[in-house]
């Protein structure tokens, strides 16, 4: 191997690193609610300038929450076997470099609001509270998964202020929206979550399924999945979108039943399959059916 080669490949799993550090993939989960959120605000396709604006701010705010997620949790990961291989742990990021990488993607998020409008200036700073306090719920309440939601629950609010500047008439369709992705992501956090109950309950750490059990945390999030579709429903019925919407809705609402199909208190194997493919195809046909309504004339068909 030349020393050109080597430089490359060191260069190359750098990169790699540091998107599975952040979980860049997981910008599926929040973007395409905010994307909605702009459209609703806006009519339609929001200016481009604002578009831009609002993609960035999504993006950098997850990964600021999440490089310092990895960072407040890095002695957690490395004692969890399930974890222990992230890149912090086996020290292939440095922590600092992590909190860094926080730091620096919170500052471009608020120039970004404040780039937008002062009320998404002024509620960056907020906003990111909620973000980056997350990292701590599970040490202090089993309500973290409430507020994982809420933190994602935010991505449709905030596209909403970042393209009207107010919150205004016919907020209503996104007030319902962002209870339907609170409710949606709580209920997926929660199967996700069932994986380390006992890790969770051995270290003292607050989870829904460490203190009720796996069962009970299940029951929990298929209630919650279905308050999350029915209040998408209502967002889209207050937003008068069409057919497009009822599409997506009803594929969606199929993709979360088998999710819960495939994952048992007695048998959490296919768990990474029900929370990445399954909520991520949700968040995306969601989004699909909400922009289609609008390139197709706003008029539902």
């Amino acid at each position: 191997m030349t020393p050109a080669s080597g430089t490359t490949r060191v260069r190359a799993a750098s990169l790699a690193d540091w998107l599975s550090l952040v979980r860049f993939s997981h910008s599926i989960f929040a973007l395409p609610f905010a994307l909605i959120g702009a459209a609703m605000a806006a009519g339609g396709w929001p200016r481009p300038r604002v578009a831009v604006l609002v993609v960035l701010c999504a993006v950098l705010a997850r990964t600021s929450a999440m490089a310092f997620n990895r960072w407040a949790d890095r002695a957690i990961d490395a004692a969890n076997p399930r974890t222990s291989g992230r890149e912090i742990p086996v020290g292939r990021i440095a922590p600092g470099a992590a909190l860094l990488c926080a730091a620096s993607c919170a500052a471009a998020f608020v120039a970004c609001a404040w780039w937008l409008n002062p009320l998404a200036g002024w509620l960056s700073t907020p906003v990111l509270c909620v973000l980056l306090g997350y990292s701590y719920m599970k040490r202090i309440s089993s309500a973290a998964h409430f507020v994982l939601g809420l933190a994602l629950a935010l991505a449709p609010l905030g596209a909403w202020i970042a393209v009207r500047g107010e919150l205004g008439a016919g907020v209503g369709a996104v007030l319902w929206l962002a209870a339907g992705v609170l409710a949606w992501v709580t209920g997926f956090d929660l199967i996700y979550a069932c994986q380390d109950a006992e890790f969770d309950r051995g270290l003292g750490l607050h989870s829904i399924p460490a203190r009720a059990g796996v069962a009970s945390a299940l029951r929990l999030s298929g209630a919650l999945h279905v308050a999350s579709t029915a209040c998408f429903a209502l967002a889209g019925a207050t937003a008068g979108f069409g057919w497009t919407w009822w599409v997506a809705l009803a594929v969606a609402a199929a993709l979360l039943a088998w999710e819960h199909s495939i994952v048992k208190p007695h048998d959490l194997s296919r768990v990474d399959a029900a929370f990445f493919a399954a909520n991520g195809w949700v968040s995306v046909l969601l989004c699909a059916g909400a922009l289609a309504h609008y390139a197709l004339g706003a008029s539902g068909g």
